[in-house]
Parts: structure tokens; sequence; C-alpha cells
């Protein structure tokens, strides 16, 4: 029979296995609510870094993804539980991004040629 500490172990180790998946971020994605503008923001939601991409005309292809690179205030925030929510503005190119656990929010939405959001407030 294996020792009491043997037998932790193996639990440990099946428990941290087993959580691998769950401690991985994962990612959310949300259309801007402009009907408009083909674009989809990308959230990671560990860390709240916010991309985005859209649709490109390009001569003499089938088209390009173009996408923003995370700006000011998009990069990656204090680890958290983030999430994406659209206004219900038809022409609203931005999302906000909420922290689940504080409640702040930021409104996130393409500048140039990167994504930015406003700090974040309650």
């Amino acid at each position: 029979m294996p020792s009491l500490q043997t037998r932790f172990s193996f639990a440990l180790a099946l428990i941290l296995l087993g959580a691998g998946p769950a401690l991985a971020s994962g990612f959310e994605f949300l259309a801007a609510p402009e009907i408009e503008l083909n674009r989809v923001y990308r959230l990671d939601k560990l860390t709240g870094e916010i991309g985005a991409c859209q649709y490109g005309d390009k001569e003499g292809t089938i088209g390009v993804t173009l996408c923003y690179a995370s700006g000011e205030g998009a990069r990656a925030q204090v680890p958290s539980s983030y999430a994406l929510v659209a206004s219900r503005h038809e022409r609203e190119g931005g999302v906000f991004r909420v922290d689940t656990r504080t409640g702040l929010m930021s409104i996130c939405y393409v500048l140039k040629a990167e994504v930015v959001c406003t700090p974040a407030a309650k």
C-alpha cells in the first residue's frame, strides 16, 4: 500500500493537471455595435489586453485581415476577470472592457492604427 505522502503527492498532481485548462486565460470576441463596421474585438479574459481585426480590400486578392495592436490603455492590465460589452448604439465603433471583479470599465476603440482604451473608472 502506498504511503500517505505518496497518495497525497499523486492527488495533488491530479488536481494541478486538471486545473491547467482552468488557469488558461482564454479569449472573448465581440463585434463592434456599429452596423456598417466589420470590426471584431479580441479580449484576453485574464489580462484585459484587447486588440481588433477587420476585413480589408486588397486588389488582386480575396481580401486581407487587418489587425490593430494594443495601444495606450489596451495593453495587459492587472490580472483579473475581464469581459467585453457592446452598447446598443448602432453607430458606436468601440466596446466596453469591464473588470467583473472590481466593476471598473474602460471604453476601447481603434484610433489611427491601434486599439486604445480610456482610463478605467466606476
